[in-house]
């Protein structure tokens, strides 16, 4: 029987982004879409067993249904780290096979991973046998030199034998060498055929899709192939895409957003986040996108940008950015589309 990932037909992600999709950007995505997957940061394994937990695994309520992205190449750390987290109630553990970092590849983790499909496999066994959750795996269709055609369908086999519920392949090769992370994910041409054959040949496993997919109607082309879509960077420079996607997605009754009411959502979670001690600028950095194209918007980027960075800045600040906005152009343009 089809594995019911998520208990869904078709998934659309926002993707695992280091340094940007924290908790403060996960709780703004949730503003806009009700029913996108988020995923958290990758958190390194060992980070988690020796840590401040709280601070690494802790999310507010409303982010569900939310991943968690987990770095590693030890299975027994990974198990650990599994165990854990099981106390934060995550929907979905994913193991992360296709960061290029540095600082992944000096930790013989992320895409590095992809030279070693027996680690993976028994990886995800290990965290498999201590789950309550799916277990996914993320990775690219290869690294370096390697043939995708020849190690992505062996590199899958692997994965979905040792128990994989889902595996999310990022339509490009990482190259490791002479290529910087930014490089990585725009340099290396896209292969999403080859993401399409490899649904083809394993009809009955959740596969979904990532890689330079620039909004809904992609997805939604993309949907017709495989199981899943995942976008980062477009969602997170113009998070108004994922008004459309509770409806045409999801099948969802059309909702326009009620932007004030965001607005008002935002200024309230910032309060609290600066009465914690933290920062206004640690949540409207993930905002400043959200009305590309929209009149006003290059104030609002404006304020967001400079303001919201001074030292005792406060919510009113965001009042101020939403103000700039000529907002009955935006409800109109990020209206869910029929």
């Amino acid at each position: 029987m089809r594995n019911q990932y998520l208990n869904r037909e078709k998934v659309f992600a926002v993707a695992p982004m280091i340094d940007w999709t924290d908790r403060h950007c996960r709780f703004f995505h949730r503003q806009i879409s009700r029913q996108t997957l988020l995923y958290t940061e990758m958190v390194v394994a060992d980070a988690i067993i020796h840590g401040v937990r709280d601070r690494l695994l802790g999310h507010n309520a409303v982010e569900h249904p939310l991943a968690l992205q987990l770095g590693g190449s030890d299975p027994a750390k990974l198990a650990e780290a599994v165990r854990i987290a099981a106390e934060y109630g995550y929907d979905e553990i994913n193991l992360n096979v296709g960061c290029p970092s540095d600082r992944v590849q000096s930790g013989t983790f992320g895409a590095c991973l992809m030279r070693e499909p027996e680690t993976v496999a028994d990886c995800v066994k290990a965290m498999k046998a201590v789950a309550r959750v799916p277990v996914t795996v993320k990775c690219r269709i290869g690294v370096d030199d390697q043939d995708p055609e020849t190690v992505l369908p062996d590199f899958l086999s692997r994965a979905i034998d040792a128990g994989a519920d889902a595996v999310w392949i990022h339509a490009r090769k990482a190259w490791l060498q002479g290529l910087s992370p930014k490089e990585n994910r725009e340099i290396p041409p896209l292969d999403y055929g080859i993401v399409y054959r490899m649904k083809e040949r394993h009809p009955d496993v959740f596969i979904g899709i990532n890689g330079g997919i620039p909004d809904i109607d992609a997805a939604e082309e993309h949907l017709r192939h495989v199981d899943g879509v995942m976008l980062g960077r477009a969602v997170y420079h113009n998070a108004a895409l994922l008004a459309d996607v509770d409806h045409r997605i999801y099948g969802a009754a059309e909702r326009a957003i009620d932007w004030d009411a965001v607005r008002d959502t935002m200024m309230a979670y910032a309060a609290d986040h600066i009465a914690n001690g933290g920062r206004l600028v640690h949540v409207t950095r993930h905002m400043v996108g959200l009305f590309a194209g929209v009149a006003g918007s290059r104030r609002y980027r404006q304020i967001l940008s400079a303001d919201a960075t001074r030292a005792g800045a406060g919510p009113e600040v965001i009042a101020e950015a939403f103000a700039a906005v000529d907002l009955e152009t935006s409800l109109q343009q990020t209206a869910p589309a029929a």
